[in-house]
């Protein structure tokens, strides 16, 4: 495994819409590690390929001490909304308020190309959305609706 290094707003490659994976192979394998290891190097809820520079529709969620790997996600069904604080690993700096669905069922490929199917409610849902987000281009800055300046 590898850390990778974390492009920052105003680097274009954020703002692309990334291709789907098409091979479970080797390669990915070795993408969804690395990203793990740089999202326990710096911290944070989530990860999306665009952030380390790859334009592939993969993204990684840690949530209550396990590691969702997301392969070509879609969201299948949203309900309710509900406003929370969010901040980026690209976005250094700032936290913003955003009004996300409450509950989500998104449908995604493990690493090895199997189907799985998770439901998700509050900030969980909202983490693995944030993530999504990434994979066309979008980030939380452009969803908030008041701006939050961190102090650390």
């Amino acid at each position: 495994m590898a850390r990778r290094n974390i492009l920052k707003i105003g680097d274009p490659l954020l703002r692309k819409v990334c291709k789907p994976v098409e091979s479970f192979d080797e390669k990915l394998a070795q993408l969804l590690d690395d990203m793990a290891d740089t999202l326990h190097t710096v911290g944070g809820l989530g990860l999306a390929a665009p952030q380390v520079g790859i334009l592939k529709r993969v993204c990684i969620v840690e949530y209550d001490n396990r590691l969702y790997e997301l392969v070509n996600p879609v969201l299948l069904k949203s309900r309710g909304k509900c406003i929370d604080n969010e901040g980026c690993l690209s976005v250094p700096g700032y936290r913003g308020l955003v009004e996300r669905p409450q509950t989500v069922d998104v449908e995604y490929f493990d690493r090895q190309g199997v189907k799985r199917v998770q439901h998700a409610e509050g900030y969980f849902a909202r983490v693995f959305l944030h993530e999504m987000d990434h994979l066309d281009g979008i980030l939380f800055s452009d969803r908030m609706i008041k701006k939050i300046i961190d102090e650390d």
